[in-house]
């Protein structure tokens, strides 16, 4: 039990699990005005706005900053990390996801023209995020980050 207590009062993850909470909240809010229905899916799912991925890294980095400073080798760490997550999600996930797209409508149209008898499998499509959604997470790790003290 400990060692939950431990976890869930860290002065690092604290505010970085507050920060993914609060960006996957909104991502679902979004997709609620968007769409006019409530898809907790969207909650945990990849891409939208904002990145919760994002905010979680960015969160972690600042707080590091914060408490270890941000000359400390620990901070470079949890930069660098945050700088690579940011980077895949704007970039290689996001192509990703794009790619995905085009291929589901390859074979829709293959399957339309009997050319795939048996229905495939759709690839997920919504993995990546624009750099303004990844931009928008940044704000809220930052924002919590330095807001959130335990």
């Amino acid at each position: 039990m400990q060692v939950f207590l431990d976890i869930v009062t860290n002065p690092v993850l604290l505010p970085a699990f507050i920060s993914w909470f609060i960006a996957c909240s909104l991502k679902m809010i979004l997709d609620l005005i968007r769409n006019k229905r409530l898809d907790f899916r969207r909650f945990v799912g990849n891409g939208g706005m904002p990145s919760s991925h994002t905010a979680f890294v960015v969160a972690l980095a600042v707080k590091v900053g914060m408490i270890g400073g941000f000359d400390s080798l620990l901070f470079a760490v949890a930069a660098g990390f945050a700088i690579v997550v940011m980077a895949d999600a704007a970039g290689v996930r996001l192509a990703a996801g794009r790619q995905a797209r085009i291929l589901n409508e390859i074979v829709d149209i293959m399957h339309e023209e009997k050319r795939i008898i048996i229905p495939p499998k759709k690839l997920k499509e919504l993995i990546g995020h624009t750099p303004m959604q990844v931009v928008c997470g940044g704000a809220i790790g930052i924002a919590v980050g330095i807001l959130v003290r335990v």
